[in-house]
């Protein structure tokens, strides 16, 4: 184990140790395997907390055994995760998914092949090809009754497909890429309300004044315009009552992630530190899966999406590597004019063009097979059409061209051994745009903005553009456009999702993206980055789980001057007085704080500030825009501004209390923010469970630390405050002491519900814990649990 300072998350890291440390000198359950398709024998070697380590003679052999692998422990997630990408769940689950089909096939990849493959570089297909060649021989053991089918399809009915390289990239719905949504949603609000009536939307930094596209009318844009687009990106869950999927929206600020690098000048051990914490949605099983992959010319350890080949996030013998998003706008959504005679007709330089139809044809489980025409024009796919008004929708993003399978392009960087090399693999990638992190073990440590982003030359992607033909992409910027470092003399690189273009950046002319991150968590990350003591493996561990919201600093400072009449109001005025910011599971003063500025606060800012018409479409607003408008507002509260801020402070802090006082009882020294802010994970097959079936498809519920604008990112929904999104898989690497490292992922590393590793991380994680990343044979062969040996055959 590691030497460190207890911080203020170690002993609950200690904790989450012991229980494996103990079982650390068991021999190891060993299994043997003949597998088809597999060329030499190899080795999977699964440690005590779930992370398979894969010895292989050939590294298309390791792959081989990845995708085996995954389909052994993730093959329901995976399953799935193809059949809605691809839109095939009719043929699973009948016809109320006929219209998530059809949507989701608007957004697979309809290009070149030979073009997409070439675009991931040398090695990609051969790859993917031994990757699936795996998940099908586990789906064929399975069909054979060598393998027992596991209970998710038994519980849904279903049973697993064969796969083929080309499902892995042609799928593009997974990917985070934006912001068609903020598009449309703008040109509603300007259209209802006017100029500067989207002001508390969404705060653009850097600072810019958006303009309507020449030839736009707002007014075109119908709410409904991307529910096709939603219906195709959105995550799944079952429906009891009508056995169906239905969609979910990704919370505001759910979809982000920390990272940060730090030199070995800054660092106890003198080596560098990375680390990163990915933030999304939660679930049973976890979004991302660990895995280790040995064989001559690749060693490879870390997370990735266990539908992919490789990993993402992790390191090789040389390099440590981490991503978080980058806020560059990748799609527009395009309006056109289209002919009254004939609605497949669109006004195009002058002249008409016609749209491009698809015939596909659904399976449906239970019925016929249903035909839809899909229609596309030189932007992508038409996602609404108008026909009173003449009007079609289509929308044009990144997700088309080739090398845009999201996360795919990993393949190319994490072989990487030197700076040089992992830029250049970063040259093509696509999709999402990330904050790609970098140190290695020759002490250095850098960042590279990844991504294509458009270059619009005549207009700035903040609002929907005719496509007549004026406003077109002229390619995209290349890597030298984009921001990167080496070697800062700050000592270290840190990333949040917030805007991180360096001072002086051609804004006007790049254009990048203006919609970015809450800045919160970015600032107390560099609050404790930037202090002048050396960093310790143990700081990152802590920083990761650090509950502060540095946004309560200001508003509280909005607070300080202010009484209240009401008893009510003025106990929960002292209590934030008295608080550090600190969102701690046992914080009264937190509970109080998440609940104002997470469900009164800003509507109450809305509805005095933003015009009438519009303040449906803000909603609560965006929490930065609402705290700047406190701090200046100027006349947008009315001709006594400091009278309404006092009024509006107050009157919507009364208003927190009181649901407070509601959902905790009357006395405040009772109250805490973990009596409402739980973690629970439910496995989605679990309204359709009966009986016995229903056994391992939940757990939780725990309280949890945290917000969404802290460094551990707990999002919760309003209706109840179930943390809902966060960081389910963190990493802390030791780089060059590799087996220092530490992980967690939660609720475990399996997908399969009755293995006991799909739930054994979650009391280790909800409290702050962490285990071991080990990467050496040595370490690894100390902690195996089980052994599974592999041997080729038929």
């Amino acid at each position: 184990m590691i030497s460190r300072s207890l911080a203020p998350s170690a002993f609950a890291l200690l904790w989450g140790l012991l229980p494996a440390a103990q079982a650390l000198a068991a021999a190891p359950q060993v299994e043997d395997r003949r597998v088809a398709g597999l060329a030499a024998p190899a080795e999977i070697r699964v440690d005590h907390w779930g992370v398979p380590h894969i010895y292989a003679q050939s590294a298309r052999d390791a792959f081989f055994i990845q995708g085996y692998n995954a389909a052994r422990d993730r093959l329901w997630q995976i399953d799935l995760w193809r059949k809605r990408g691809l839109g095939l769940l009719a043929r699973d689950f009948g016809p109320d998914f006929l219209e998530q089909d059809r949507a989701a096939r608007l957004f697979l990849y309809r290009g070149d092949m030979k073009a997409e493959w070439a675009a991931y570089g040398q090695g990609a297909r051969s790859d993917t090809e031994a990757f699936v060649a795996g998940i099908n021989a586990y789906v064929d053991e399975i069909r054979s009754g060598k393998r027992t089918l596991p209970r998710e399809f038994r519980i849904a009915g279903t049973a697993p497909d064969i796969w083929t390289a080309e499902d892995v990239v042609r799928v593009r719905s997974h990917g985070l890429t934006r912001n068609a949504g903020m598009e449309a949603t703008r040109a509603r609000i300007l259209c209802a309300g006017g100029p500067g009536a989207d002001r508390l939307f969404k705060k653009l930094e850097p600072d810019w004044t958006t303009k309507v596209p020449d030839g736009l009318d707002p007014c075109d844009i119908p709410a409904t315009v991307l529910d096709d687009y939603i219906l195709a990106t959105r995550g799944v869950k079952f429906d009891a009552a009508r056995r169906r999927l239905a969609a979910e929206a990704p919370a505001p600020e759910s979809q982000g992630s920390n990272n940060w690098t730090i030199a070995p000048s800054r660092t106890t051990t003198g080596r560098p530190i990375l680390a990163n914490d990915p933030h999304r949605d939660h679930g049973l099983p976890s979004l991302r899966y660990v895995a280790h992959l040995e064989a001559p010319g690749l060693s490879v350890i870390g997370a990735g999406e266990p539908a992919l080949p490789g990993v993402s996030i992790g390191h090789n013998q040389t390099i440590a590597f981490g991503l978080t998003i980058f806020y560059a706008d990748q799609e527009d959504l395009y309006v056109y004019e289209t002919s009254p005679d004939d609605p497949d007709l669109y006004r195009y330089r002058g002249g008409w063009a016609r749209m491009e139809t698809v015939r596909e044809t659904i399976e449906v489980r239970g019925g016929p097979a249903r035909q839809f025409d899909l229609r596309f024009t030189r932007h992508g796919p038409v996602v609404h059409t108008e026909s009173g008004s003449h009007r079609a929708f289509a929308l044009r993003s990144v997700w088309a061209e080739p090398g845009a399978s999201a996360y795919f392009g990993s393949l190319g960087y994490m072989n990487a051994r030197s700076w040089p090399a992992f830029k250049s693999a970063l040259a093509n990638w696509g999709t999402p745009s990330e904050n790609q992190v970098y140190a290695d073990v020759g002490g250095r440590i850098g960042w590279v903005a990844a991504g294509r982003v458009p270059a619009r030359p005549n207009w700035d992607g903040l609002l929907p553009v005719p496509g007549d033909g004026r406003y077109e992409w002229k390619g995209f910027l290349s890597q030298a456009e984009l921001p990167s470092k080496l070697n800062p003399p700050e000592g270290y690189i840190a990333t949040a999702n917030a805007m991180n273009l360096p001072p002086g950046y051609p804004v006007a002319k790049r254009k990048v993206g203006f919609e970015w991150s809450n800045p919160s968590r970015l600032q107390r990350i560099n609050e404790v980055l930037g202090s002048d003591r050396p960093l310790s493996l143990a700081d990152s561990l802590a920083l990761q789980t650090d509950p502060t919201d540095i946004t309560s600093r200001r508003l509280i400072r909005l607070l300080a001057p202010l009484s209240s009449t009401d008893p009510l109001t003025s106990s929960a005025l002292d209590l934030l007085r008295r608080w550090d910011g600190t969102a701690r599971a046992d914080s009264a003063a937190a509970a109080v704080y998440l609940i104002w500025t997470g469900k009164h606060l800003g509507p109450a800012v809305v509805g005095r500030a933003a015009p009438p018409q519009v303040r449906e479409l803000i909603g609560g607003g965006d929490l930065a825009a609402v705290m700047d408008l406190l701090e200046s507002p100027g006349d947008a509260l009315g001709p006594d501004p400091e009278a309404a801020r006092r009024a509006l402070l107050l009157e919507s802090l009364g208003a927190a209390a009181r649901e407070a006082r509601d959902r905790m009882g009357p006395d405040p020294s009772t109250w805490a923010w973990g009596r409402l802010h739980q973690a629970a994970f439910t496995h989605l097959l679990a309204p359709l469970a009966t009986g016995a079936d229903r056994e391992g498809l939940s757990v939780g519920p725990e309280p949890m630390a945290g917000t969404s604008l802290s460094p551990l990112a707990a999002t919760w929904r309003p209706d109840d405050f179930r943390v809902t999104a966060g960081a389910s898989f963190r990493m802390v690497l030791d780089v060059g002491a590799w087996d220092e490292s530490q992980f967690i992922n939660t609720p475990g590393q399996s997908g399969d519900v009755d293995s006991p590793h799909a739930r054994d991380l979650f009391q280790t994680w909800v409290k702050g814990g962490y285990v071991p990343l080990l990467y050496s044979r040595k370490a690894v062969e100390a902690a195996t649990e089980t052994l599974i040996r592999l041997t080729p055959g038929r």
